[in-house]
């Protein structure tokens, strides 16, 4: 009894840790546009507006090329943060929690540190800095999202909390912005980001696990670094993993994979394992693993990325363009710029409490659909992926709503745009990792994670055209711009109408063999270990 009240105590520690390191650290570039404000008061790329002003023949002072460079950084940043979240969850799959954060901590460092040292003459260095903190930011979220699994049935609202809280660390450079105005260096503030790593480190090695958190929960499970000496049945569920303990060659031994004797009949008989466990579920002779490249080439992971992509694009060019379209509608009011900013960033904040509402509905509608499909025998896991086409129609709503808002050239207009960005922004993210958690075998999901935020990168350097079509040929009204995306968001309702086809499919066939399981050739091998 006293070990399951510590282990309970551990694992609430372990989750509100991480909602901590997610909301201060993991997304705090999506507040580039706070930062582009103290960074202007600080002469950074101001050369460049003296350039353009001397071609002119006012005393008007055009500082575009000072905004285009500000633009650029943050579009390389952005397309790092999601590019490089394929080979990072590759390294989260294959080497563990631990070697991830190690990485995540030492980028985030290295970021912090060249902010800091960095000044107007040095301006360059920011784009370094950016990626640096984009790559640990992602990693930080990557390997927090599975604390989720530690919660049951709570996990779908767990994931898309982590990634609310991902979308309010962007307040912290609002924070910056307020200190800065209250008199703090830019410097000293960034070196305490940096004097931080000391508590992520704590973090990873006694309230993480050393590689990953299965689901479901093995009973017993226990992980990180402990302070008193244990018992061989107290061993972390880890150290009990170990490969010298399942040598591939030695499968006879596969009996002391568990202290707990129900921990190997449910993992004989349910072949359910955690994220990177597909070696040792073949050695306990597990239903058929589901290739990494059939998840790839399924209809379902297209269209989720077309889904994911039209709309981060969107909500990046929103981002990246703030500033000068704040600047424009304000006619160049320095106070009502700063007043609209901080109200941005306020909203970004917010992102922790709007994102678990996308969580509670995949939640409660999945238990919903279990109980109706318990009655006709359908599995868990078809229930799971029908709880996700109203999510994502939620999502694609909510997204065509904020576009339209941002198209209206009214300042007071952009109040209500704040709100509606913060909010699917949070549906997005929180639906993105809960929807590849829910449709695809958890061993590949760091990979497929990775995947589709490296790919929906690529599709996210459009803003840096579109920015400089905004700033040049239309004269920097984006009305049309804005109209065009409008219009593109229509497309990503295409992936919830493939979700509905496909629960329908296997709905279907599943009446067919009148199996309450699915085999896993008939699935095409997408259906989730959950």
């Amino acid at each position: 009894m006293e070990h399951r009240g510590s282990s309970m105590a551990k694992r609430l520690a372990t989750l509100l840790s991480g909602l901590v390191e997610c909301m201060c650290f993991a997304g705090v570039i999506f507040g580039w546009a706070s930062l582009v404000y103290v960074l202007k008061k600080m002469h950074y790329f101001e050369d460049l507006c003296m350039s353009a002003a001397a071609n002119q023949t006012s005393n008007v002072t055009d500082c575009s090329a000072q905004d285009e460079q500000f633009s650029l950084i943050f579009t390389i940043g952005s397309f790092m943060n999601n590019f490089m979240t394929f080979p990072t969850g590759y390294i989260f799959d294959r080497f563990g929690t631990t070697a991830a954060r190690l990485l995540a901590i030492s980028a985030y460092t290295t970021g912090t540190l060249l902010v800091a040292f960095s000044s107007a003459a040095t301006a360059l260095m920011l784009f370094p800095a950016l990626t640096f903190l984009s790559v640990g930011g992602i990693l930080f979220i990557l390997t927090n999202m599975q604390v989720g699994n530690l919660f049951g049935k709570h996990r779908s609202t767990i994931i898309t909390l982590y990634n609310g809280a991902f979308d309010s660390s962007s307040a912290v450079f609002l924070v910056i912005k307020l200190l800065y105005e209250q008199g703090l260096s830019l410097r000293t503030m960034f070196l305490f980001m940096s004097a931080c790593s000391a508590w992520h480190l704590i973090r990873t090695f006694f309230l993480m696990p050393r590689s990953h958190i299965p689901y479901p929960l093995p009973p017993g499970y226990t992980y990180g670094v402990s302070c008193h000496k244990r018992s061989r049945s107290y061993r972390t569920y880890e150290e009990q993993r170990s490969p010298k303990v399942l040598d591939e060659n030695d499968a006879e031994d596969s009996d002391n994979l568990h202290a707990d004797p129900a921990l190997e009949e449910n993992s004989t008989n349910k072949g359910l394992v955690g994220i990177g466990d597909a070696e040792t579920a073949a050695n306990l002779k597990a239903p058929a693993v589901v290739s990494f490249w059939s998840c790839v080439f399924s209809k379902l992971f297209f269209w989720h990325l077309v889904w994911l992509s039209v709309m981060q694009l969107r909500h990046y060019l929103f981002i990246g363009t703030l500033n000068p379209m704040l600047t424009q509608l304000a006619e160049g009011d320095a106070t009502l710029v700063s007043s609209y900013t901080n109200a941005f960033a306020f909203t970004q904040f917010c992102g922790v409490i709007c994102a678990p509402w996308n969580g509670l509905i995949l939640d409660r509608h999945k238990r919903g659909h279990k109980k109706e499909g318990s009655s006709q025998g359908v599995p868990d896991s078809l229930a799971d992926l029908r709880s996700c086409v109203l999510s994502l129609v939620i999502t694609v709503l909510q997204c065509v709503a904020f576009s339209i808002c941002a198209s209206i050239p009214v300042l007071p207009v952009q109040y209500a745009t704040f709100i509606l960005q913060v909010l699917s922004r949070s549906f997005l993210y929180g639906g993105n990792a809960a929807f590849l958690a829910i449709a695809f075998p958890l061993e590949h999901f760091g990979k497929l994670y990775g995947l589709v935020m490296g790919l929906s990168a690529v599709v996210s350097l459009l803003q840096y055209p579109c920015f400089s079509l905004i700033r040049g040929p239309l004269n920097g009204d984006p009305f049309y711009v804005n109209i065009g995306l409008v219009v593109l968001m229509f497309l990503a309702l295409v992936n919830p109408v493939m979700v509905w086809l496909e629960c329908k499919r296997r709905q279907n066939e599943h009446n067919i063999a009148g199996s309450p399981a699915l085999t896993a050739g008939k699935k095409e091998g997408l259906e989730s270990s959950i």
